[in-house]
């Protein structure tokens, strides 16, 4: 580990301690509990207090791993296995259809609202399954877990079996998404620390070649979408990029270039992290921009210039293992800059969490803590994530 930093990595890590464990764990304890009807409640507003009562189904799955690895990671509290056990129950008594497919959103009790044509529900469900599987010490989730996640496989090869197929005028795109989160899911089904005789070696090798086609090296960009065969396509969608996303796969490919001792992919995925991190930074305004162009077009999204939060929390995660692993004092500039934005934007210190949407001055346009795409998940996983490499690495 680098030592010249040592204070202040020692005072990152007891910042995001104090956030996690005095804020951002017990404001979604203390608000989004259902004590009637089991589960999570979602769209909470900036003090905690409940404006939608829909469930979605995919954050219900989020937060059910979230505390099922607190208990597996921290500390075996049994307010976290119970909180975790209230969403694996929600999920299994409404979420799940009879094809294996699972609704995205519900109501307060249970009924179906609806379901999308696309795969991150599922997954979001196998991930809980498997980490619940090892809190609670019943091996039945994990069964269910490896059942599901074999339908997905089949899912993400052909769209056509979730109700996208591809039409004739229609250009097919392979998305960054589908590689990234396989390869994440393979990581909670079997951690390489825990597994003796993996199963999904081939599963592996075939989504870190895929999500390499994303990385155009020459021109030090990750693409979202590109052509079967990694060349790039002239198109709005081709020429996607979404620095967050692109941040978060490098860490997802970072850790299995650590699981295999593979010094090459561990600097391939750094790089991955630090292209996305340089192109998406606002040099005016600070913050990570959400979608850009990379032949500098204006993005077809029209809120592509907003400063959200997930995207932030991949990086402060993502640049503290770039720099831990590389000592470099430009990974430290990097990581020390979204560290100070984080600190004085997204975070709100009356109410707990952080804030989700800013605009590009920095300014929040919204209040919610928790809505439809945003839950007790990406600020409370980079924030244990960090804190448990900065406490490997201190000692």
């Amino acid at each position: 580990m680098p030592t010249d930093h040592t204070h202040y990595l020692s005072e990152l890590k007891s910042r995001l301690e104090t956030d996690l464990f005095d804020r951002v764990i017990p404001f979604w304890m203390t608000h989004s509990a259902d004590n009637i009807h089991g589960g999570y409640y979602n769209c909470l507003d900036r003090d905690g207090s409940l404006y939608d009562r829909k469930k979605y189904v995919w954050l219900q799955g989020r937060q059910a791993w979230m505390f099922s690895k607190l208990y597996n990671t921290e500390e075996a509290r049994d307010d976290w296995l119970a909180f975790a056990e209230d969403g694996i129950r929600l999920l299994q008594k409404f979420a799940r259809r009879d094809d294996g497919r699972l609704y995205f959103a519900l109501t307060e009790d249970g009924k179906p609202v609806h379901i999308q044509r696309k795969i991150f529900s599922e997954c979001f469900y196998v991930a809980a399954l498997a980490e619940y599987s090892r809190a609670s010490g019943n091996p039945e989730y994990l069964s269910e877990a490896h059942t599901l996640f074999e339908q997905i496989w089949e899912w993400s090869h052909n769209p056509a079996l979730v109700g996208r197929p591809v039409l004739s005028g229609q250009t097919p795109l392979s998305p960054l998404s589908h590689p990234m989160i396989l390869l994440n899911l393979i990581e909670e089904l079997e951690p390489p620390e825990l597994t003796t005789t993996p199963r999904y070696s081939q599963e592996i090798d075939e989504c870190i070649r895929k999500m390499l086609l994303h990385v155009d090296s020459e021109r030090k960009l990750v693409r979202e979408n590109i052509l079967a065969d990694g060349s790039a396509h002239d198109s709005p969608e081709g020429r996607l990029m979404i620095p967050g996303h692109s941040i978060e796969a490098g860490w997802f490919l970072y850790h299995w270039a650590k699981h295999r001792k593979d010094g090459m992919l561990a600097e391939q995925a750094c790089d991955m992290i630090r292209w996305s991190f340089d192109a998406g930074w606002d040099p005016e305004y600070g913050g990570l921009y959400y979608f850009l162009d990379a032949e500098g077009y204006s993005p077809a999204q029209l809120e592509w210039f907003m400063k959200l939060w997930w995207p932030h929390t991949e990086a402060i995660y993502a640049l503290l293992l770039c720099y831990l692993d590389s000592g470099s004092e430009d990974d430290l500039k990097r990581l020390q800059r979204v560290d100070e934005y984080i600190d004085t934007r997204l975070i709100d210190p009356e109410h707990g969490e952080w804030y989700g949407y800013l605009d590009r001055q920095g300014i929040p346009t919204h209040r919610v803590k928790g809505a439809a795409y945003k839950g007790c998940f990406h600020v409370p996983r980079a924030e244990l994530f960090s804190i448990q490499v900065l406490r490997e690495s201190l000692t």
